[in-house]
């Protein structure tokens, strides 16, 4: 019963599309003006040394979830569509280390509103925190979703207990705030599409792509898909073209989920996708959300978690160790998220 439920809440989100679109268009017009949602290049730079947005929120009462049932666990790579239907999944991770504030890819979100592409933004908590503002108007946006990516993008395959439930946890936290706060403004009103924002967020990315047994289940568990990929752009390589950018985005086949960054590690993205883009629309592709997809498909499940082969983002293990040295070995080092790639 569970799964069937979990089956038709998906579906239903997308033939409730719509409605929702025309919605929030008057939530996001009424709010914001055109100038509030458009950016600088200066929101894409990262500032170093930033404490304030380290302490997740404290404990509260979350909207309830049921558990991911069986069919569904997973890592969700890509979805199998039925022939004739060319759509796919663009995703942008928004994460951020502890000890600084990430960037905002202004000039992304505005190339995507500016062209009706659909998307889904994997938000950490601590990112949402801290660029409370904007996570308020991609909430409010008709154009996307935004999906879990860990309180402060460490790697859960090295956490267990009470760890491993704040990095999981604290982004719903961080969510329902925000809800909350956009709730209380002005400009919201009770017929403008505010209810059609979800209470819960229902899709969960693993920093690093890196996960175990225990923390997929800890996921699955908390109600939340474990949404991987199958195409990445590579772009937090600064080295990474937009033209290289392009070239892997016009890879994609139906039924493709890509990665890229809007936290301003994504180099080259917006200039990547601003020439892939019209290419995939006149090849006859649909880009929707990672929710739309799996209501148009079946998903295609990983027993683990990769990045192109099983296995190939267990190197992440030695970037980072989040647990703090044992008093008996005291040359024990603690290593650094900051030194490895953020993915």
């Amino acid at each position: 019963m569970i799964s069937r439920c979990f089956a038709v809440m998906v579906v239903a989100a997308w033939l409730a599309a719509p409605a929702v679109a025309a919605d929030r268009t008057a939530l996001r017009e009424r709010c914001w003006s055109p100038a509030a949602l458009s950016g600088s290049v200066e929101e894409k730079k990262s500032v170093k040394g930033l404490h304030a947005f380290d302490q997740p929120p404290p404990a509260m009462t979350l909207a309830p979830h049921a558990q991911v049932p069986t069919e569904w666990r997973g890592a969700i790579r890509r979805v199998k569509l039925p022939p004739g239907k060319k759509l796919v999944a663009l995703t942008f991770d928004m994460c951020e280390l502890p000890g600084e504030v990430a960037g905002f890819d202004a000039a992304l979100v505005d190339y995507l509103r500016a062209n009706g592409i659909k998307a889904t933004f994997f938000s950490g908590g601590k990112w949402m925190r801290s660029h409370s503002e904007r996570t308020r108007q991609l909430m409010a946006d008709p154009l996307f979703e935004i999906g879990n990516h860990a309180e402060a993008h460490r790697n859960l395959r090295l956490l267990s207990g009470n760890a491993l439930k704040e990095e999981i946890e604290g982004p719903q936290r961080a969510y329902e705030m925000q809800r909350a706060a956009l709730a209380g403004l002005q400009c919201v009103r009770g017929d403008d599409g505010f209810e059609t924002i979800p209470p819960r967020v229902g899709l969960f990315r693993f920093p690093f792509g890196a996960c175990n047994q225990a923390s997929l289940d800890a996921v699955n568990d908390a109600g939340l898909l474990a949404i991987q990929w199958d195409l990445s752009t590579g772009d937090p390589v600064p080295a990474q073209s937009a033209q290289a950018i392009a070239h892997a985005v016009l890879r994609a086949k139906p039924g493709a989920i890509i990665i890229a960054h809007g936290n301003g590690r994504g180099f080259h993205t917006a200039e990547g996708l601003a020439i892939a883009i019209p290419q995939m629309k006149a090849r006859g592709y649909e880009f929707v959300t990672v929710s739309e997809l799996l209501a148009q498909g079946t998903p295609e499940i990983s027993a683990t978690c990769y990045n192109t082969r099983p296995g190939d983002t267990d190197k992440y293990d030695l970037f980072f160790n989040p647990r703090p040295p044992r008093p008996e070995n005291k040359s024990a080092e603690t290593k650094h998220e900051p030194t490895a790639p953020s993915r």
